[in-house]
């Protein structure tokens, strides 16, 4: 195979008619001795091997990038590996080309043309992924909690904080919130009380009201280039820990308070049971200088984040065929119903070393 830092001699266009053969040429004739295991999301073909993990992106228009042409997903593989050796290191170890040889078959190096990129990593032991872990255990511990906020401390303190990073961070949450409103009013049918009029009539308002306290913690050096997708499911506790699959296909998501990525992140954690993990994380954060965002503002981040977890999960159901279509609207609901919990706490409730509060149903 050949690894490469950056693309080469990449044909301007392969097409969406090639993914098929493609993704056959990964699953039967790759790897003919042990055939991956595929995991398909909306952007994305990942082949997992017996200790590798192989991304193939598709060809695809998305709202934020557009993977129609080769050069495209071969600018964006290798904006993915830059990125996530900043917290992965060498788990990402380069790129590797699928080539037409001149026979007409598919091969992963060697001569011929270069028909697409794939981003090769180290597999991870999916048994010390922090959402495995919270949900089939074992529990994980609190040195692993704290050791890898750390290892986040440490990469947060390496980034430089852009001019007007406040004010483009401010502008992308209010676009986004504009849009988790409108597609959760479009699915309201699946979503019942939990959309309630007061959470869409007040998020908004509340976050506009936040537009100084968001511009001054951009002037304080407080919003920077973070992960961008920080979940559960992107964290293995491995020793050291690590986080992967960075966002790449814009800055802009990139943009962001440290304690709204870890508020996040401690979201998903307290929904598979972990709720304690998010607390620990923030103080983490506040003792290492990032000062916490005051309580209003914490609020402002939390319901944010609900409902564009929300939106994720209920657009799922807007696919022509939904890949376990039961587990989605539920999800959604569940946020929904924490947004409201969040929106209803008192600010002494909201305290980011608290954590989350619960709405009673999910006590």
């Amino acid at each position: 195979m050949t690894r490469l830092a950056q693309p080469t001699n990449a044909a301007p266009h392969d097409g969406c008619n090639g993914l098929s053969e493609k993704r056959a040429f990964l699953m039967h004739r790759a790897w003919p001795e042990s055939p991956p295991r595929c995991i398909e999301t909306h952007a994305s073909w990942i082949f997992l091997t017996r200790d590798r993990a192989f991304k193939l992106k598709k060809p695809v228009l998305l709202p934020h990038a557009d993977m129609r042409t080769l050069a495209a997903r071969a600018a964006l593989c290798a904006e993915e590996l830059r990125l996530n050796r900043a917290l992965a290191g060498d788990t990402y170890r380069g790129l590797t080309a699928m080539v037409r040889r001149p026979n007409g078959s598919l091969c992963l190096g060697g001569a011929g043309r270069v028909v697409d990129w794939l981003v090769e990593m180290v597999r991870l032991p999916e048994a010390q992924m922090l959402d495995k872990r919270l949900v089939d255990g074992p529990e994980p511990r609190r040195d692993e909690i704290t050791d890898f906020g750390q290892a986040m401390i440490t990469f947060y303190r390496r980034q430089v904080a852009p001019p007007h990073a406040g004010v483009t961070y401010f502008d992308r949450l209010t676009r986004e919130m504009a849009t988790d409103l409108r597609h959760l009013n479009q699915m309201r049918a699946h979503l019942g009380q939990s959309l309630s009029d007061a959470l869409c009539q007040s998020a908004p308002v509340q976050l506009a009201a936040m537009r100084g306290a968001i511009l001054e913690r951009g002037k304080a050096g407080l919003v920077f280039e973070g992960h961008g997708d920080l979940r559960a499911e992107h964290v293995c506790l491995t020793r050291p820990p690590l986080a992967f699959d960075r966002v790449e296909f814009d800055h802009d998501f990139r943009l962001i308070d440290p304690h709204d990525e870890i508020a996040g992140l401690g979201l998903e954690c307290a929904r598979l049971g972990g709720d304690w993990i998010g607390p620990i994380l923030a103080a983490q954060l506040a003792m290492a200088g990032f000062a916490p965002p005051p309580p209003a503002l914490h609020r402002v981040y939390v319901v944010a984040r609900c409902l564009t977890q929300a939106r994720l999960a209920i657009d799922h159901l807007r696919d022509p065929n939904p890949r376990t279509p039961a587990k989605w609207a539920p999800r959604a609901r569940n946020f929904l119903d924490m947004a409201c919990a969040v929106m209803a706490a008192d600010d002494a409730a909201l305290d980011p070393a608290r954590g989350v509060p619960r709405s009673p149903r999910h006590r």
